[in-house]
C-alpha cells in the first residue's frame, strides 16, 4: 500500500480550516457522538486490540509494553475521557491582554488553533482516542501514525471516529491516520512543512532525536521521565513509604512513574529496608548503590547498580536507589541524570521544600506527594496529548491551552503611524 502524504496534508489543511465553523456547542455534539459510537463499536474494537495483543505476545513484547497496548480494560475509561473533555471550556476564540495604548489603538489577543497537527506514538491505542478529543475541542486537524504494534486497534478506532464526524455534518479528514508502518512516512510527515503546524512524537528517546534531526516542523518532545524522589531526615517515614509505593507500583508502565529513589543518609538504614520490604511485596526488582546495600539484609531481588542504571526509564517494577548525603548531592543527581519530567522531594523542613522547588528544573515538581500525579487528568486539563519536557510554547502535560497559539487584534479608529 502506498501512501500518498501530499495528499494527506492538504487534507488535513483544508479541514482545519473548515473547522473553524463549528462553535463549542457543535464541536461538543461530535464528541458526545464519538463517545457513543465507540460504546457501541466496543466488541470490534476490543476484537481488533486482542489481535495485536495476541501478535505482540507472540513477538515477545514486554509486560510495560502490552499493558500500554491492552484496551480490554481501559476502554471505558477511554470513553469517559472524550466525555470529561466536553466538559471543559473551550480556549478557543477565548482574548485576554486587552488594553487601549495611548494613541486610542485598542489592543487584545485572542486563542486560535495551532492548524494541523502530527502524532507520532507508540503501543498506546488510548493515545489516539485522547488526541482525537483534544484536537478536536480546539479545532486543530490531526494526521496520526501510531506504532506496528497497535495498528489494528488504531484503525478500528479511526474508524469509528470518523463515522460520527461524518453524521455530524464535520469534515472527516480532520482525523487521518498513517495505516502504513513503514518508517519512511514518518520522514515524510516531518517534511510536510506547507500543511503541518506542529509535530508531537511519543515514544522511546530515538523516536524523539529522529524527530527532531529530521523535521522542518515544530517539535514538542517530552514523555520520557527518568522520575525521582529525594527523602530527607525530617520527611514522616510512613507517609513517605506510602507515597514511594504509589509512585513506584501504582501503575509502572508509564512516564511518570517512579524511577530512582534517593534517601538522606542520616535515615538510610531504617528508610531503604522498610521500602525494600514493602515493595518487594509487589515484586519490585532493586538496583541500588554501594552504601544502600548495606541495609537490604542480602535480599535476593536486590542488585548493585551499574553506572548506567541511573540513566534508565525503567517502565517496569524495577526501583533504583541511592544513599546522598544531603540535599545538594540530591539536586545535583536529578540534574545530572534527570530528564526535567518529574520529580519531588519528600519533608518537612521548609527551607528544603523551596530549595527542591526553585532549584529542580523540571516540568512538574513535587513536595510531599507521588510523581503519578503528571497527567493532564489528574491535574485538572481533561486528557492530554502529551507531557513537554521542553520549555518553549508548552512545558508538563498539555491540555486544551497548550494546543491553541494567539493572534493579535488591533482597532483603530483611522490610525496611522505617525
Amino acid at each position: 500500500m502506498t501512501v500518498d502524504m501530499q495528499t494527506i496534508g492538504k487534507r488535513a489543511k483544508i479541514a482545519a480550516r473548515q473547522l473553524q465553523q463549528f462553535d463549542s456547542t457543535a464541536k461538543n455534539q461530535v464528541l458526545l457522538a464519538i463517545a457513543d459510537e465507540l460504546n457501541h463499536q466496543r466488541e470490534a474494537i476490543l476484537s481488533a486490540n486482542t489481535l495485536d495483543l495476541e501478535e505482540g505476545q507472540k513477538n515477545g513484547l514486554t509486560t510495560a509494553l502490552l499493558d500500554r497496548l491492552s484496551l480490554q480494560k481501559q476502554l471505558d475509561g477511554v470513553i469517559q475521557g472524550v466525555c470529561d473533555v466536553v466538559n471543559l471550556p473551550d480556549p478557543v476564540g477565548m482574548e485576554f491582554d486587552q488594553k487601549t495604548l495611548p494613541n486610542g489603538l485598542q489592543v487584545r489577543k485572542r486563542r486560535v488553533p495551532i492548524g494541523v497537527i502530527g502524532v507520532i506514538y507508540e503501543a498506546r491505542p488510548n493515545v489516539t482516542v485522547d488526541v482525537i478529543a483534544l484536537t478536536l475541542k480546539t479545532s486543530n486537524a490531526v494526521i496520526l501514525r501510531g506504532g506496528s504494534e497497535t495498528l489494528r486497534s488504531n484503525i478500528a478506532l479511526v474508524n469509528v471516529v470518523r463515522v460520527a464526524l461524518e453524521k455530524h455534518g464535520f469534515p472527516i479528514d480532520a482525523v487521518q491516520m498513517i495505516e502504513d508502518t513503514d518508517r519512511k512516512y514518518v520522514y515524510e510527515l516531518l517534511r510536510l512543512s506547507n500543511f503541518v503546524d506542529m509535530i508531537i512524537p511519543r515514544g522511546g528517546n530515538s523516536l524523539h532525536t529522529f524527530c527532531r534531526e529530521n523535521s522542518t516542523i515544530p517539535v514538542i518532545t517530552g514523555g520520557i521521565g527518568i522520575c525521582h524522589l529525594y527523602v530527607d531526615e525530617t520527611a514522616d517515614l510512613e507517609t513517605a513509604l506510602a507515597i514511594v509505593h504509589n509512585a513506584k507500583t501504582q501503575r509502572p508502565s508509564v512516564c511518570n512513574a517512579l524511577d530512582t529513589l534517593l534517601v538522606q543518609e542520616t535515615i538510610a538504614a531504617k528508610f531503604v529496608p522498610m521500602v525494600v520490604k514493602r515493595l518487594t511485596e509487589d515484586k519490585v526488582r532493586f538496583k541500588v548503590d554501594e552504601q544502600a546495600t548495606h541495609y537490604t539484609n542480602g535480599a535476593a531481588n536486590v542488585e548493585l547498580a551499574g553506572a548506567g542504571d541511573w540513566d534508565i526509564e525503567w517502565l517496569d517494577l524495577i526501583l533504583g536507589i541511592r544513599v546522598v548525603p544531603h540535599l545538594d548531592a540530591a539536586i545535583e543527581h536529578i540534574q545530572s541524570h534527570g530528564t526535567a519530567h518529574s520529580d519531588g522531594i519528600l519533608t518537612q523542613d521548609l527551607a528544603s521544600m523551596e530549595r527542591f522547588l526553585n532549584e529542580v528544573d523540571s516540568a512538574a515538581v513535587y513536595v510531599n506527594a507521588s510523581t503519578r500525579f503528571t497527567d493532564g487528568g489528574q491535574l485538572g486539563l481533561g486528557a492530554e496529548i502529551a507531557i513537554s519536557t521542553q520549555k518553549l510554547h508548552a512545558r508538563g502535560p498539555m491540555g486544551l491551552e497548550e494546543l491553541t497559539t494567539y493572534k493579535w487584534l488591533i482597532v483603530g479608529q483611522g490610525h496611522v503611524r505617525p
